[in-house]
């Protein structure tokens, strides 16, 4: 039985900043309401970035913006928070406004475990400490559900962990530490602890990516409103993906992407040490002398 589930990201509901095109949002989300009832999924997952904050008193009306437009979907809905929404707003706050619990969750669809890792993606700006943290935490739970999971997973968050290139990305190619969580090779190893395919699922970078480590395949789709890719215009990007023996990803909108393949719980040998450092290559080097 193949599952299919639509995905939004990156709202970014506000004023225009950049190549942002938050006042497009609303707009499109009512184009996302119609793209939900055609595509015939069980569930929406949100991956985060609802909004462009400005101050908290701006952020809870924004945010209530968007959890209006949500209420129009005719499928349950899955939120995860991105930085953006993190930035003025507790977990808390977006809890009451969304009306569900955004702490990490697992859901069980037919064939598939839908791993719901949300890691908190708040960008910390004191001087001893900035950027995202990965805490331990999310981590163990990270690897204690990929080390109990009988089934092949999806794990959905805001912040990718592949660490792939951001070479061209117009927020990214020059700030690539913000474009992945720290201690993303801990993250990773967790994932690879799983002896079941694994896909991984984010937003955050704003564009649609295909990585794939260690035999994961890491997908990211593209911002509903970004425009550096599109001439300016919002890209509205609106995506499903189909969970079976095989996975098909389809991302509708200005800035379209397709991509199918076969998971596997294969992983790869470990990589070599550096060569310089290698006992074998040491002894090799050493005899040419």
């Amino acid at each position: 039985m193949t599952l299919r589930l639509a995905i939004v990201a990156d709202i970014h509901h506000g004023r225009p900043s950049t190549a942002k095109r938050g006042d497009r949002a609303l707009p499109l989300m009512a184009d996302f309401t119609n793209f939900v009832r055609d595509a015939s999924v069980s569930h929406v997952l949100d991956l985060g970035d609802r909004i462009s904050d400005e101050d908290h008193d701006t952020d809870l009306v924004l945010q209530s913006d968007v959890a209006d437009a949500f209420r129009a979907l005719s499928a349950p809905i899955w939120h995860i928070n991105g930085n953006h929404d993190r930035d003025h707003l507790s977990i808390e706050d977006n809890e009451k406004i969304l009306g569900q619990s955004l702490r990490h969750e697992v859901h069980d669809l037919g064939d598939w475990r839908i791993v719901l890792w949300r890691a908190d993606s708040k960008i910390r700006r004191e001087p001893d400490q900035r950027g995202f943290v990965l805490t331990e935490y999310d981590l163990v739970w990270l690897a204690r559900t990929m080390q109990a999971a009988d089934r092949p997973c999806l794990v959905v968050s805001h912040v990718p962990v592949s660490g792939h290139s951001q070479i061209g990305n117009y927020y990214f190619q020059n700030n690539p530490a913000s474009s992945v969580y720290p201690m993303a090779d801990r993250a990773r190893a967790a994932l690879a602890l799983a002896r079941v395919p694994v896909v991984c699922l984010s937003g955050h970078v704003h564009w649609n990516t295909v990585t794939t480590i260690d035999g994961i395949t890491h997908l990211t789709q593209q911002s509903l409103t970004e425009s550096f890719t599109t001439g300016g215009e919002a890209a509205g990007a609106m995506g499903v993906i189909e969970l079976g023996e095989t996975v098909r990803w389809d991302v509708a909108g200005d800035d379209p992407f397709s991509f199918g393949f076969r998971p596997t719980a294969r992983r790869w040998t470990p990589p070599m040490p550096d060569f310089r450092s290698h006992p074998e290559r040491r002894a090799l080097a050493q005899a040419a002398e």
